[in-house]
């Protein structure tokens, strides 16, 4: 039996398009958020054997988290990377931590920001 290593599939930068925000406006016209995801578990027998069977399929990943970020509004960032965390904890049963940032870019406040960005991380208890 091999000792476990850390291991970690990242998704970085990922854009959408999405209608999150305080303000109501923000709801209405919508804006660019950038998301990235960190994806710890043990790979190491899906990279021994080359068998995609035995990680986790990426692009299964993206498309939760373009469903979290596109047909769901929520008014906070944070409240975003909460439910992404959440909900690939929830549907890959491999995961055993996971983190997100969630970038707004151009946030609404009173001078330039580039972005506002939320950070969460959890694991399975």
């Amino acid at each position: 039996m091999t000792p476990y290593a850390h291991s970690c599939v990242r998704l970085v930068n990922m854009v959408f398009y999405a209608h999150h925000g305080v303000l109501k406006e923000e709801h209405t016209v919508g804006g660019k958020y950038e998301v990235d995801a960190a994806l710890s578990f043990d790979f190491t027998d899906a990279a021994q054997n080359d068998d995609i069977t035995k990680t986790i399929d990426y692009g299964a990943v993206y498309k939760k988290i373009q469903e979290a970020l596109t047909l769901r509004k929520f008014f906070l960032i944070e409240a975003v990377a909460y439910e992404i965390a959440h909900d690939l904890l929830r549907d890959f049963p491999l995961l055993e931590k996971v983190a997100i940032n969630v970038r707004k870019r151009n946030p609404p406040v009173d001078g330039i920001c580039d972005y506002a960005e939320a950070d969460y991380a959890t694991s399975r208890c």
